[in-house]
């Protein structure tokens, strides 16, 4: 009778525990904040959507590898040049640089930038988004992914912007490497129009420079001859 007893002692002790976790939850539900799941989203964004892929490329991937290179060529500008970027937050800022296309979707280049109107009306577009996405965040912690997206103007933040844009630039001229490693045509055009401005960049931002000697000619090797 006495282990009865003790083991009806437990079942009400779990009982009590688990009406205060459900009530627990409950609470939290009014409390709950949708932008990291939004954020995950980004595996499902294909880009190059006019075009033919004989692999597609989404989001999250793309942006990992921009936040990869930006990280570098903060890196190099710091070690190379004089400069001391930040290059942890370049390579953060490269994480996030297209989350607003999960709200816009993948503008296809040519019309992004066929002329100043539709260019300046993007990107209108684009800061909506952002404050959209900011808004599923909890306020206080609204202004340090703020300062993520829209930057503090500083200029070792504006060069370190334009660094990231230029791993931007990097990461869609390797995707055109791989396309055109795999037999693929569909990229030729975009690689040459990418090449000339990764060309521009260069001249511009040595550390881009460095980039394109140093290390891209690698993206055309075989596995065997990468290891």
């Amino acid at each position: 009778m006495e282990s009865n007893k003790k083991d009806l002692n437990c079942n009400n002790i779990n009982a009590d525990t688990n009406t205060d976790i459900n009530i627990n939850n409950s609470e939290d539900m009014s409390n709950e904040y949708n932008f990291f799941a939004v954020i995950s989203r980004m595996k499902y964004i294909n880009r190059w959507a006019l075009m033919r892929n004989s692999r597609e490329e989404n989001l999250s991937e793309h942006s990992l590898e921009v936040a990869m290179i930006a990280h570098v060529l903060c890196v190099i500008a710091n070690k190379r040049y004089g400069h001391d970027l930040n290059a942890d937050r370049a390579a953060l800022i490269g994480l996030y640089h297209d989350s607003s296309e999960i709200i816009t979707g993948d503008m296809p280049t040519p019309v992004k930038y066929y002329n100043p109107d539709i260019q300046d009306a993007y990107k209108q577009i684009e800061s909506i988004a952002e404050y959209k996405l900011l808004e599923k965040l909890p306020k206080d912690l609204r202004p340090d992914f703020e300062d993520i997206l829209k930057g503090s103007g500083t200029a070792e933040d504006r060069l370190m912007r334009r660094l990231v844009k230029a791993a931007d630039k990097l990461s869609a001229y390797i995707k055109c490497i791989e396309e055109e490693k795999a037999g693929n045509t569909e990229f030729a055009t975009a690689k040459k129009t990418i090449e000339a401005s990764i060309n521009k960049l260069k001249k511009e931002l040595p550390e881009v420079n460095d980039f394109v000697k140093e290390f891209l000619p690698a993206y055309g090797k075989t596995l065997d001859e990468l290891t």
